[in-house]
C-alpha cells in the first residue's frame, strides 16, 4: 500500500459512513411514513403486511454497521495522526494533516499555507516519499 493509499483510508471510510448514513434517513423515512391506504379490499398474496418492520430492521442493521465504521475511523485516524506526527518537516506535517485528516481541497490548502497550488503538489509528493519512508523503517521486512 502506497502512503497516499495507506493516508485516504480515512477518507474513504468516512464517505462510507455518509452513504450508509443517507441509507438509513431513507430507511427512517420509509418506518415512520403512516399513510398506509385504507381499503376493505383484500391484499394480493404476494404484499408485504411487515413492511414497516423490515424497514426498522433494516434501519437497526445499518446504524450497527455504521457504528462499527465509525470506530474504524477513529483507529484509522490515530494511526494516520501517529504517521503524521512522525514527519520531520512541520509544512509537510500541517499539509498532510489539512489533506488527509481534515479533508480540506487543494485550492485551501494552498490559500491556507500561502503557497502556489502548484508548489503545493510539489511539497505533497515529497511529504509522501517522507512517510513512504518512515512507514518501511517502522514495518518489519518479510524473510
Amino acid at each position: 500500500m502506497t502512503a497516499k493509499e495507506y493516508l485516504s483510508q480515512a477518507y474513504h471510510i468516512d464517505c462510507m459512513i455518509r452513504s450508509k448514513q443517507e441509507q438509513s434517513q431513507l430507511y427512517y423515512d420509509i418506518a415512520t411514513k403512516m399513510n398506509a391506504p385504507l381499503s376493505d379490499m383484500p391484499t394480493g398474496a404476494t404484499s408485504n403486511v411487515h413492511w414497516i418492520e423490515d424497514a426498522i430492521c433494516a434501519l437497526v442493521d445499518l446504524k450497527d454497521a455504521i457504528n462499527a465504521d465509525l470506530r474504524a475511523l477513529v483507529e484509522a485516524k490515530r494511526d494516520i495522526t501517529e504517521t503524521i506526527n512522525n514527519v520531520g518537516d512541520p509544512t509537510y506535517r500541517t499539509l498532510l494533516e489539512l489533506r488527509y485528516l481534515c479533508y480540506k481541497p487543494w485550492v485551501e490548502i494552498a490559500s491556507l499555507l500561502k503557497y502556489e497550488r502548484r508548489y503545493i503538489f510539489k511539497l505533497h509528493d515529497k511529504a509522501l516519499r517522507e512517510v513512504d519512508t518512515k512507514r518501511h523503517l517502522k514495518t518489519p521486512k518479510d524473510t
